[in-house]
């Protein structure tokens, strides 16, 4: 049975120490526009296709929250169903929570945000401005720019003559990079976190360079006039042994100050063991590629920067083991010393690869085979033509506006109900997704909406592309795009106030943790 407890009763949860996952069951779009600082977003509408790994054992506590519109009690219905059996739902949720005098905000992965702004002051993490960076390269200056995130992100946009380097792999690179103790290092990201928890994680380490963050990242940039580089593919080469050897080194001093525990695989082994009783995350910190040359069964591809800068979409249980898993150890002790000061209390570094190899499917509860209603994609092609179906498309806004089957129409699954009033239907109606699976999910729920035929597509849309069908841009909405919350240059207008908007907020996070009070980044600093 699910319990119903008071904003209180949750504060004094957040409070004891114990495993506790907080899941809010909204839209991202409509949980970034305000929510409680740990809460984990989980649309309803995608449940079953993230729950397994986002809070791995059935057991944990578990308090849900929504807009009191319902969302949570058939999250609840659905986890219980899948064996997580203590469940509770706040009284009045988001508005209660409020409505009690407690803090919200806005924005998403707000704890690692948050955490950054924490460093920056705490640390007195130096920067520069965008102008006085473009004077540096203009004057030919002993500089190096180093891009801390993940390559697509940097190939879209970079600052003229920087480096891709992710930020787990600065420490592991930078003697390479910057073998002179005279060229001053520059940190940047998109925004500011990744550009301080990276120009730190250099400081820490001890290197001898001077080093610094671009304030406000590419934002930055572009808000003052200076045009960023498309398309660049500058990455940097494999440590060197002499480089790696020093990596090492700092690491295991950042380590040994933050508390940074290592293990074998037997005790991994143990953890996993104990993991009816205590959750447990286990993360191969290393570069995409290299997780999927080989690694270890279990684990999950989690570059330590990206980590470190969403921990809330990659660890939905607060109190949980961490174990970081690097053949090199470099990134892995890097970005178990920053958890460690976001609060998580077990962090150990597993020094292994592994041997399995390629990309593991994610778990998804519920999935089932579900024959009566697939239809493949030579028959959706011909019910098309006949003009004989309506095609739903469940796939994320981003997905469905890149391409999508000509004529289908955008819905999201949980307002199912709410499109089914604003599309043409035709005698069959005809779920689709990005590989199918989520619409093999919402199937048997659209057909007790309705009484006409209800199909899914098999293999969904990537399986309509791959047998050469065509697609269209010209979106037809048949609900609002409430799935996903969009960055400054993502957005079709006003992108300079964006960004402003996106910066301010970033900047006045740390006050507002401080009034909230369930965060204590300072408790695992170290000396």
């Amino acid at each position: 049975m699910t319990r119903l407890i008071t904003p209180h009763d949750l504060k004094r949860m957040l409070a004891d120490g114990r495993e506790l996952a907080l899941l809010d069951l909204r839209e991202e779009l409509i949980f970034s526009q305000r929510h409680l600082l740990h809460a984990r977003s989980l649309p309803l509408s995608r449940l079953e296709l993230r729950i397994a790994r986002l809070v791995p054992r059935r057991s944990t506590r578990i308090v849900l929250c929504d807009d009191d519109d319902g969302l949570a009690a058939r999250g609840a219905a659905a986890l219980a169903r899948f064996g997580y059996d203590d469940l509770a739902i706040v009284a009045g949720s988001v508005a209660g929570w409020a409505a009690a005098g407690f803090e919200l905000f806005s924005g998403v992965n707000v704890p690692s945000k948050a955490f950054g702004e924490f460093v920056e002051h705490a640390d007195a993490t130096p920067s520069v401005a965008a102008e006085e960076l473009a004077q540096w390269l203009r004057d030919k200056a002993d500089i190096v720019v180093l891009d801390s995130r993940p390559f697509d992100e940097y190939s879209r946009m970079s600052i003229p003559t920087a480096v891709n380097v992710p930020g787990a792999e600065l420490v592991l690179r930078v003697r390479d990079l910057a073998p002179s103790p005279e060229t001053t290092i520059v940190v940047n990201c998109a925004g500011r976190t990744r550009s301080i928890i990276g120009a730190q994680s250099l400081i820490n380490a001890g290197v001898p360079n001077k080093v610094v963050a671009l304030r406000n990242g590419t934002m930055g940039w572009n808000l003052a006039g200076l045009a960023c580089d498309t398309g660049k593919d500058r990455r940097a080469a494999a440590a060197s042994a002499d480089g790696l050897g020093w990596a090492s080194e700092a690491a295991a001093r950042v380590a040994q100050r933050f508390g940074v525990a290592r293990i074998d695989r037997a005790a991994l082994e143990g953890f996993r063991a104990e993991a009816g009783e205590r959750s447990l995350y286990v993360f191969d910190v290393r570069d995409p590629a290299e997780y999927a040359a080989g690694h270890m069964p279990g684990s999950v591809s989690a570059p330590g920067g990206q980590l470190v800068q969403a921990t809330d979409q990659y660890v939905g249980t607060l109190g949980a083991r961490i174990v970081l898993i690097d053949d090199r150890q470099v990134r892995a002790l890097m970005t178990g010393s920053w958890l460690r000061q976001m609060g998580f209390a077990e962090v150990f570094v597993l020094n292994e690869a592994g041997d399995e190899t390629g990309w593991p499917a994610a778990p998804v509860l519920g999935l089932a085979p579900r024959p009566e209603f697939a239809v493949a994609v030579t028959q959706l092609a011909g019910l098309l033509v006949r003009e004989a179906a309506t095609v739903i498309d469940l796939s994320l806004s981003r997905d469905y506006r890149r391409g999508h089957i000509p004529g289908a129409g955008f819905a999201i699954r949980s307002r199912l109900d709410r499109a089914l009033g604003k599309i043409p239907l035709r005698d069959t109606l005809v779920l689709t997704s990005e590989d199918g699976v989520l619409a093999n999910l919402a199937a048997p729920e659209l057909a007790m909406l309705t009484d006409r035929t209800v199909r899914y597509l098999d293999g969904g849309n990537a399986a309509w592309r791959a047998a050469g069908q065509p697609l269209s841009d010209e979106p037809r909405m048949a609900d609002e795009p409430i799935d996903a919350w969009l960055k400054p240059y993502e957005r079709a207008g006003g992108v300079a106030d964006a960004m402003n908007e996106y910066l301010t907020w970033e900047t006045d996070l740390p006050e507002r943790i401080a009034r909230d009070g369930t965060a204590d980044f300072a408790r695992f600093r170290g000396a």
